[in-house]
């Protein structure tokens, strides 16, 4: 069992809404791995942070990235921040993965950079979030088949983009 579609980005990108659009196009079924977390453990991403740290909250999305990559066959969405782990990162070797890329201004605006985002959360959300964008994006491309650029595309837009993709990766 693996998943159809792996979808990775940054926050604001659109990971759960395409996602969602996404299995319901392939009329497969969707999970979202932060949804994972959150259920494991009974409680919001943002207390884990705040009470455990960001250190056991990337060892408990590492497993739910593990476990969704093993049991699920549908579209899977992946938090922001898990490709950083070198575990992640090989277990998502040989799945078809799908960037969804957002650019400052748009990923800022999408965001809202509110408190339910840990890693927004601050004196300078903007700041932060660019200081993210720069580190991950070349993380985010080197596990990725396919990016689709989400800034001036509507969601109906980007999916069509992402099952496109798909299809000419799939007859390649």
């Amino acid at each position: 069992m693996s998943p159809r579609a792996v979808v990775v980005g940054p926050p604001g990108a659109g990971k759960t809404t395409i996602g969602r659009l996404l299995a319901k196009h392939l009329e497969v079924a969707f999970r979202d791995t932060d949804d994972d977390v959150v259920r494991a453990s009974g409680r919001a991403i943002a207390d884990i942070f705040a009470n455990d740290g960001e250190p056991v909250f990337r060892a408990m999305e590492e497993e739910a990235v593990a476990t969704a990559l093993r049991e699920h066959d549908g579209v899977l969405a992946l938090g922001g921040g898990a490709v950083l782990s070198e575990r992640t990162r090989e277990l998502l070797a040989g799945h078809t993965v799908v960037f969804l890329s957002v650019g400052l201004a748009e990923g800022a605006r999408r965001a809202g950079l509110s408190t339910a985002r840990p890693l927004l959360a601050g004196v300078n959300p903007r700041a932060t979030f660019k200081a993210l964008l720069d580190a991950r994006l070349p993380i985010y491309r080197s596990v990725a088949a396919v990016e689709i650029a989400t800034d001036d595309a509507g969601p109906d837009e980007v999916v069509a983009q992402v099952v496109a993709a798909l299809a000419s990766t799939a007859s390649s």
